[in-house]
């Protein structure tokens, strides 16, 4: 065999190698993740919505989440992306901020400088349209 047959041979063994190790890491990581998936669970689904399962069902792979109190979604077991894992707030000390400047913006002419809630906006629009 010539150098580059054996050189094609070794870059497809090392291809399948990793593609071989992705897969289960692949799969590793999903059955991680569906042993934490029980009810009770803070959760993420793919779609970005939090909530915490109530109820699942097996046969019909299907999940109850309560978003918020009294109100609960039907979503499909697939469809859970993460176990959210409750971390420590940190919180920032008032030494770290740095003000850069504290120069107060003068509003544009003609604009009010705060808002009053008995004007009318079709009034305000006419006004600026007259001047």
């Amino acid at each position: 065999m010539d150098p580059l047959t054996i050189g094609m041979l070794v870059i497809l063994a090392v291809l399948i190698f990793f593609m071989f190790r992705n897969g289960q890491k692949r799969k590793k990581d999903q059955e991680a993740l569906l042993s934490k998936v029980v009810p009770g669970a803070d959760v993420m689904t793919t779609f970005g919505l939090f909530g915490t399962i109530l109820e699942m069902d097996d046969d019909t792979n299907k999940v109850l989440l309560e978003t918020s109190p009294g109100t609960v979604l039907t979503v499909h077991r697939q469809a859970i992306a993460k176990v959210v894992e409750d971390e420590p707030v940190v919180a920032a000390d008032d030494a770290d901020v740095t003000v850069i400047d504290d120069t107060q913006v003068e509003p544009a002419p003609g604009l009010p400088t705060e808002f009053d809630a008995s004007t009318d906006v079709a009034d305000s629009r006419d006004k600026r349209a007259d001047q």
